[in-house]
């Protein structure tokens, strides 16, 4: 059921937020709506109690100060997959 949600913003930051919304093919509803959803996982997952085997491998791999893990796991999905 959707209920409508006033919300009180910057003009700019709002103006913003349509271009990015319609850049995207959605409503500005949705794209909050999302976030909202996004916040709500995140605490979720911070909630998550971890294991003390996984908090002592914690820390164990050292990597380098300059690397992208995110560009490197790219690298891994194309090579592995293409």
């Amino acid at each position: 059921m959707n209920v409508k949600l006033t919300l009180t913003l910057d003009k700019e930051i709002i103006e913003r937020a349509k271009r990015y919304a319609k850049n995207k093919n959605q409503s500005l509803s949705s794209l909050v709506q999302g976030y909202f959803n996004f916040l709500s996982e995140r605490k979720r997952l911070n909630d998550i109690e971890i294991s003390q085997n996984v908090k002592e491998l914690s820390g164990i791999i050292k990597l380098k100060k300059d690397i992208n893990i995110s560009e490197e796991y790219k690298k891994h999905i194309l090579e592995k997959y293409i």
